[in-house]
């Protein structure tokens, strides 16, 4: 039986990590007293107690945690942002490579990936990997997400009887082009620039889009959607998480939220003899947060990848 701390369990993903672990019987879980919870001497010795530690925190806790750690056998698995392009830490996308399946199973430090950028790295890694798109390829993605990504400030306030009606409809962010994703979008990607990324907030709670659009004149050669389709199939094999969609698959639109509750991901690929759209759905909260922890830890624990997600056809 692994022990595991949540440090920050209190916050949006540290409870779904939390609540994850409710059927378990291959985790103690070493709760930490309410009143302690920003004691340094005792998170140290629980994290220091654990084989696994969640780190579920802003940045700079997070790297302070780290500095806690005395323990060279406790795994740190990090959801904040503050490692994800750090050498000597694994990203925690195990199906983009059998390198970082590897580098999961091997490693006690490791970053699990951002939402927009799990779904924009899930298109564009496998399109620069297999030489279908060069590294300076113009990228414009973009995304649209529950409003759960926003963490308990936001969802506070989407959750307001009283709210803002402009709440009500979509909204974009990231204006000046600085949203915190973009450092591993482009390094884990393989893009020699930063894509253009337009993320927005939608009025629902859980699930995303990412999408990404491309010139086919403007590919390695002109590949139709068909290729592209059959390439992320032989990329991603036979994946239970990640699955890929034929060209045609949905007819009509692709909805944002219909794999809220879900832990796997669904990539697919439309368009034209001219130009081609690919999407990523997933869950924000899910393959975006908490379900991609949950799968690293299994993967770092040696069992099957998917105990305790929820993974759906």
């Amino acid at each position: 039986m692994k022990k595991v701390f949540i440090d920050g369990k209190d916050g949006t993903t540290g409870l779904k990590i939390y609540k994850r672990f409710e059927n378990r019987n291959d985790i103690e879980l070493l709760i930490i007293d309410s009143d302690k919870r920003k004691d340094a001497g005792e998170r140290a010795r629980l994290i220091n107690e654990s084989d696994i530690t969640f780190l579920c925190l802003p940045d700079a806790a997070s790297v302070e945690a780290v500095s806690l750690v005395k323990n060279k056998n406790t795994k740190i698995i990090d959801t904040s942002t503050a490692h994800r392009t750090l050498n000597g830490w694994a990203y925690g996308f195990a199906e983009l490579s059998v390198n970082h399946r590897r580098n999961i199973e091997n490693s006690s430090r490791i970053a699990v990936p951002g939402c927009y950028a799990s779904g924009f790295n899930a298109i564009v890694y496998p399109l620069v990997k297999n030489g279908f798109i060069s590294s300076n390829y113009d990228i414009v993605c973009y995304a649209l997400s529950g409003y759960t990504g926003a963490g308990k400030k936001g969802i506070a306030q989407y959750e307001d009887e009283n709210r803002d009606s402009e709440l009500n409809s979509p909204r974009l962010y990231a204006l000046t082009q600085e949203h915190k994703h973009l450092k591993e979008m482009k390094a884990v990607s393989g893009l020699a620039k930063f894509p253009v990324f337009s993320p927005v907030i939608c009025d629902y709670p859980q699930g995303m889009v990412v999408a990404v659009g491309l010139y086919t004149e403007r590919m390695s050669k002109k590949y139709t959607a068909y290729d592209i389709y059959k390439m992320f199939c032989e990329h991603y094999g036979n994946s239970d998480i990640v699955k890929v969609r034929r060209p045609g698959y949905t007819q009509g639109m692709i909805g944002c939220n219909n794999f809220a509750g879900r832990d796997d991901m669904e990539i697919e690929i439309n368009g034209n003899n001219d130009r081609i759209l690919i999407t990523s759905r997933f869950d924000n909260l899910g393959k975006g947060a908490s379900g991609a922890a949950i799968q690293c830890m299994n993967i770092a624990m040696g069992i099957d990848e998917k105990t305790g997600l929820n993974i759906g056809d």
